[in-house]
């Protein structure tokens, strides 16, 4: 689309608020603060402030089983025997160790997050990296080529002392340059500052949760277990409610109207209160009346733990998820073999998400590149991310493997520290390390120790009669 950066802003802005509905909502059900679902109106509104929710919130569990195995250890050129140290610095002088995670809770959680990058007027030689939440910034993807062709980040700055919104802000993100917007009342978003970096692509990152080839920006993790864990909340609810109700023994009465069931002071009770037995009084007598009162047997609430347990099992096979951690007991013993077996389909989906996130960080990483060099760097188009290894084998397991391996001669030390998790920096301080110990144990320097030896001095010829 041909749009000038006023209309790319009010277009963005204008989808931006049709989706943010649906991000809240997702970000609610991790947060635990959704609604109470599959509740009749009536009766929620009867019991007002006397039901209180209870919440099982397998969605956080579910994503949080995903993202704690998605770790970055570095990133390396084809030709490299090992991760890019420079690219390291940039990563860690941004945090985005920390700043990653996060995206990857929001990506999962909201369908994508993003990566922005920019020049750093302060230090050339690091641009400034952030990872940006789903909440704040929106994206237009090019139909042909599924890249982001404009991008938009809404926010506001909060006045300290009274908590009210002091500013609107915008960042519109374009191929060749980006604008900077301020919200001016009745004269609307007016561009305060301008950053024309000739680009020729916009400098962000997608970082697509399930993209697929018509859906680039992503779907959400929560899609298919979303209704499963409204289903449990509402059997957890009733749950607590039939304990109030059948629990304990339940009383009935016999020959009384509407108006004999009032409080000490003679005034009607509410529904909620004759139901669970709370306040019970009448002048009524079964001699004079007929009247008679007793109590039913309490209950057994086993049918809710088997329904909550029934529905567990079903979020955890959508989900990829262990028996375990859903507090299910497995029919295995709980063997490697076993542990390995369970955690199959959550490590291949790890290994899945390693992948599409990779594709994100590399493309940041070429634009980081572009900043420092002012061109593009035709070898970072075959970048790869190093992740951690996905799967939970014990680090003993782990070392046991990598020395035979390395013992054997199928995997140099270098991929054993690999393969290990050791990132890019500890690895090449672990190189350093070797070289320090083997020119300690050779007794000085290497180059004089292994360069060409001096010739000897000739021995002189004995003197004759000497």
């Amino acid at each position: 689309m041909d749009l000038s950066p006023e209309e790319w802003l009010r277009f963005l802005l204008f989808r931006h608020e049709q989706e943010l509905p649906q991000l809240q909502a997702l970000n609610r059900y991790y947060e635990g603060t959704q609604p109470l679902a599959y509740l009749h109106p009536e009766l929620l509104a009867e019991l007002g402030e006397q039901l209180q929710q209870v919440v099982i919130n397998w969605p956080r569990l579910i994503v949080d089983a995903v993202e704690e195995r998605l770790d970055v250890t570095g990133f390396r050129l084809p030709d490299a025997e090992s991760g890019d140290q420079e690219m390291w610095r940039v990563w860690k002088a941004n945090g985005m160790a920390g700043q990653s995670q996060k995206a990857h809770v929001e990506s999962l959680v909201m369908r994508r997050a993003f990566v922005f990058v920019g020049s750093n007027p302060a230090d050339p030689d690091t641009p400034l990296i952030t990872a940006e939440s789903p909440l704040q910034v929106h994206a237009d993807y090019d139909p042909a080529t599924r890249e982001e062709r404009a991008v938009v980040k809404r926010y506001h700055d909060v006045d300290p002392l009274t908590g009210a919104v002091r500013d609107q802000l915008a960042t519109l993100k374009l191929p060749n340059a980006t604008h900077h917007y301020e919200f001016k009342g009745q004269a609307g978003w007016t561009e305060v500052d301008r950053d024309e970096h000739q680009l020729g692509a916009v400098p962000v990152a997608t970082l697509a949760n399930r993209g697929r080839l018509l859906v680039p920006g992503g779907v959400t993790e929560l899609a298919d277990v979303l209704p499963i864990s409204d289903a449990a909340c509402k059997i957890a609810t009733d749950m607590m409610v039939g304990s109030e109700f059948h629990a304990m023994p339940r009383r009935w009465a016999l020959g009384f109207d509407q108006d004999d069931f009032t409080d000490p002071d003679g005034k009607p009770v509410s529904v909620w209160s004759r139901l669970a037995g709370r306040i019970w009084a009448t002048a009524k007598n079964r001699k004079d009346d007929g009247v008679e009162v007793g109590q039913f047997p309490e209950a057994d609430l086993k049918n809710f733990h088997s329904t909550i347990e029934l529905l567990a099992r079903i979020a955890a096979a959508l989900a990829a998820l262990p028996p375990n951690y859903m507090g299910l007991s497995a029919d295995d013993a709980a063997s490697d073999a076993a542990i390995r077996s369970r955690e199959a389909r959550l490590v291949k989906r790890a290994e899945r998400k390693c992948g599409a996130l990779g594709d994100g960080y590399e493309r940041t990483q070429r634009f980081v590149r572009r900043f420092q060099a002012g061109e593009w760097d035709p070898a970072l188009l075959q970048l790869e991310t190093l992740w951690a290894n996905p799967a939970t084998p014990t680090y003993a397991q782990k070392a046991d493997a990598v020395t035979k391996l390395v013992g054997a001669g199928i995997l140099p030390v270098e991929q054993g520290w690999e393969d290990l998790g050791y990132s890019s920096a500890q690895q090449a301080r672990m190189r350093q390390m070797q070289a320090d110990a083997l020119s300690r144990s050779m007794g000085g320097d290497l180059a004089a120790l292994l360069g060409p030896k001096p010739a000897p001095e000739p021995v002189p010829e004995p003197v004759p009669g000497g």
